[in-house]
């Protein structure tokens, strides 16, 4: 590590060089600010310090501390200078020199001290520096951990919806990633895709609290069961929102503009919107809450697609699935009444992925 010293005056140049080699530092000269500026580019990750003087010709010492600082404000930059005028000192200090030193130097330990001081004080400032970077990644981390933890316990919570449904895995991995798909082609951003993709298994979460004797029944529901099989998207947010009690959960979740408006995690409520809204209709005619339209949360109105698209297309206890063409012709039928017309549209933009989805994660 080197310090550079820029003065005009050679003898004091060639002096201060061999006060600081005696102190073992090494050193680099030069006789105004532009070849000290030419220096400094070129030794920049190998210098220590910086002793300049102001008043010297081709490039000043003002213009070099000016220029030094805008490629870096870690290197100690200390002002060597006979002007005397406090003004000067200060404007030198305002463009970020560390220190300032007045001429006739008669005195070398005067330089030693300041130059300790500013190398203590660089030395602190890399350190602190390290640490924050040290934090900063323990943070990160800590907080990766965090994620991949409240992920995995989404798709536990998503798998024993799956396994109480009497569905296989896969119907719930079709539905995330073909959400995504339509996300993608309605023009949402990709990280709120990606949310979707993760969030989108958990829309029948709720079935969970579904009596097996209605929710696995092979036949047509009667009224009443109807009416109990309808409560598993009250059931899905209240199972994802606020932990303090059943009873909150409850009321917030009998609100639809409580349900939406509910900060916590991106996540969290991301899943929360699905569960609760996923069989609203466009037309008004859903539920549990009958909202119609722009009403109905963008996410949800994807989903409620993807979901019937993928039941159509399933074998379940009560039926086989149904030909691809009459799986695209229910979903196309279904625009302005069950569906949004503009999700419709977007899901035959994307026919093919969508095929390519259900083939390489089809049912064994």
């Amino acid at each position: 590590m080197s310090i550079l010293v820029i003065d005009d005056e050679s003898a004091l140049r060639r002096s201060l060089c061999d006060y600081l080699e005696e102190l073992d530092y090494d050193t680099l000269a030069a006789a105004n600010g532009k070849e000290g500026l030419e220096i400094l580019d070129q030794n920049l990750q190998n210098l220590e310090a910086v002793i300049v003087d102001l008043n010297m010709p081709v490039m000043d010492g003002y213009s070099f501390i000016q220029e030094a600082v805008a490629r870096t404000k870690e290197l100690p930059i200390i002002v060597l200078s006979g002007v005397g005028i406090v003004e000067d000192a200060l404007k030198a200090m305002r463009l970020g020199a560390w220190d300032f030193i007045t001429k006739p130097l008669h005195n070398f330990k005067i330089l030693d001290y300041t130059l300790d001081k500013a190398l203590d004080k660089a030395r602190l400032i890399r350190e602190n520096r390290a640490y924050q970077t040290n934090l900063e990644q323990l943070v990160r981390e800590r907080t990766a951990e965090l994620e991949t933890t409240r992920r995995q316990v989404m798709q536990r919570l998503s798998r024993a919806a799956e396994y109480k449904d009497n569905e296989t895995g896969r119907h719930v991995i079709r539905v995330g990633e073909i959400s995504a798909l339509l996300a993608q082609a309605v023009g949402l951003s990709e990280d709120r895709c990606e949310m979707l993709r993760e969030c989108a298994p958990l829309h029948d979460v709720g079935k969970i609290g579904i009596p097996d004797d209605i929710l696995l029944k092979p036949g047509k529901f009667t009224g009443s069961e109807f009416l109990v099989m309808q409560l598993h998207c009250m059931y899905g947010c209240e199972i994802l929102g606020p932990l303090t009690s059943k009873d909150e959960a409850h009321q917030l979740c009998s609100n639809p503009d409580s349900a939406r408006g509910l900060v916590d995690t991106e996540l969290l409520g991301l899943s929360r919107i699905l569960a609760l809204f996923h069989h609203e209709r466009w037309d008004g005619k859903g539920y549990p809450f009958g909202l119609a339209g722009d009403a109905i949360p963008l996410e949800a109105r994807l989903v409620a697609v993807v979901d019937v698209y993928d039941a159509l297309s399933s074998d379940r206890p009560y039926k086989q699935a149904f030909p691809e063409e009459k799986c695209q012709q229910i979903i196309r039928e279904g625009a302005g009444t069950q569906f949004d017309p503009q999700v419709v549209e977007a899901f035959f933009s994307r026919t093919a992925e969508i095929i390519a989805i259900r083939e390489r994660w089809k049912d064994k």
